[in-house]
């Protein structure tokens, strides 16, 4: 597997199937390790996968209602008699008028026992480089921003920072939500489900609240874009899309807020897609939110849910609190990125000596050329 950005070069490759140096232990649970390269600990957090019955119900629940609000709208255009057709009609109507978290907490418990039976689905893997690093930030009553790569076809991935799940430590792991893009927000049932399971619109009033109020969150900085770039020919590439993605380092920036960078193995393989590639469609895509594609996953179901993937998440320090190192790491990645090749479980985005870019750095910040 290789990795590809949007107008950059020097990238090097990123072994898709790789065995990393870290091992698990023989029962499977959580552990600290050392790195061979910097002597920090690392803490490994690996469930046993299992794609039984119940965990294939759950997830269904969860990603599944991609393709229900399709058939059920097609059924009633197409087939239902006019009793059907209104009660469907009915359904959509109630959902678009009720609040995104009806009923409130009964669906947040049902939106993780979905999680909860989902971790064991793709047999969830998390890696944090450090996390008396994310302790500290938690202390200080810092929001951190995670931010997620790749998007793939569907960024499902973010759901390993769900609170239910523990992955995180402190206040963060308490408090930490997945912005995604607002669009599903506006869908029947869909804006339930994914409220359910602690997913917020992706916008800056929303970024602005969380970064003000020190509440973590993740999200997927290339979105749409990254499966705009996909290229059939080349399957085993992955697009990592942050030229023009600055806007979140701007509110970063005015906030003091560290970006975690965040990488999520295996992705690759969850779904087939297809989709037209040309102007309009990229055009209805990025006002829109989302990609108008056919995909498939287990069984081949069109519209389905993902394959059972064992999903490795590695996730990074928050180690670019100031203005000026932030600014620097962005750039740095943006127009000259390079990500360290696994098999080590240690990825990382380069890491500068950014001293010769800090007068640049402030002056482009406050004269807002960037």
């Amino acid at each position: 597997m290789s990795i590809s950005m949007d107008d950059t070069a020097n990238i090097k490759s990123l072994p898709s199937r790789t065995n990393g140096s870290i091992s698990d232990d023989d029962d499977g649970s959580s552990s600290s390790r050392n790195s061979n390269d910097d002597d920090k600990k690392w803490k490994v957090h690996d469930t046993p996968q299992d794609s039984g019955l119940i965990p294939t119900i759950a997830v269904t629940l969860w990603l599944g209602w991609n393709g229900f609000v399709l058939w059920i709208m097609l059924y009633g255009i197409i087939f239902a008699d006019n009793v059907a057709r209104a009660v469907i009609i009915g359904s959509i109507s109630a959902s678009l008028a009720l609040p995104a978290n009806f009923p409130g907490q009964l669906g947040y418990r049902m939106g993780d026992w979905m999680m909860v039976r989902a971790e064991k689905y793709f047999g969830l893997k998390t890696v944090i480089e450090d996390e008396d690093d994310l302790i500290h930030h938690s202390e200080q009553n810092k929001a951190l921003i995670f931010a997620f790569s790749p998007h793939d076809m569907l960024p499902y991935a973010v759901f390993a920072f769900n609170p239910i799940l523990r992955r995180l430590p402190g206040k963060i792991g308490r408090e930490v939500s997945c912005l995604m893009t607002s669009a599903v927000f506006n869908v029947p049932f869909l804006k339930h489900v994914y409220s359910w399971v602690r997913g917020l619109p992706v916008d800056k009033r929303t970024f602005l609240r969380r970064l003000h109020s020190g509440e973590s969150f993740t999200f997927n900085p290339g979105g749409v874009q990254e499966v705009l770039m996909t290229n059939p020919q080349n399957p085993n590439d992955v697009i990592l899309y942050l030229k023009k993605r600055k806007g979140f380092v701007k509110l970063a920036l005015s906030t003091g807020s560290p970006i975690v960078t965040t990488f999520g193995f295996n992705l690759d393989g969850s779904y087939g897609h297809w989709f037209p590639r040309n102007a309009l469609v990229e055009r209805i895509s990025r006002r829109m939110g989302v990609v108008p594609l056919v995909f498939w996953g287990r069984w081949c179901i069109p519209f389905g849910i993902p394959n059972p993937q064992k999903i490795h998440i590695v996730i990074g320090r928050g180690k670019y609190k100031n203005y000026c190192s932030q600014y620097a790491i962005f750039w740095s990645v943006a127009l000259n990125p390079v990500i360290w090749s696994y098999p080590t479980p240690h990825l990382s985005l380069l890491r500068p000596d950014c001293s010769h870019r800090c007068s640049q750095a402030r002056r482009e910040c406050h004269t807002g050329k960037h």
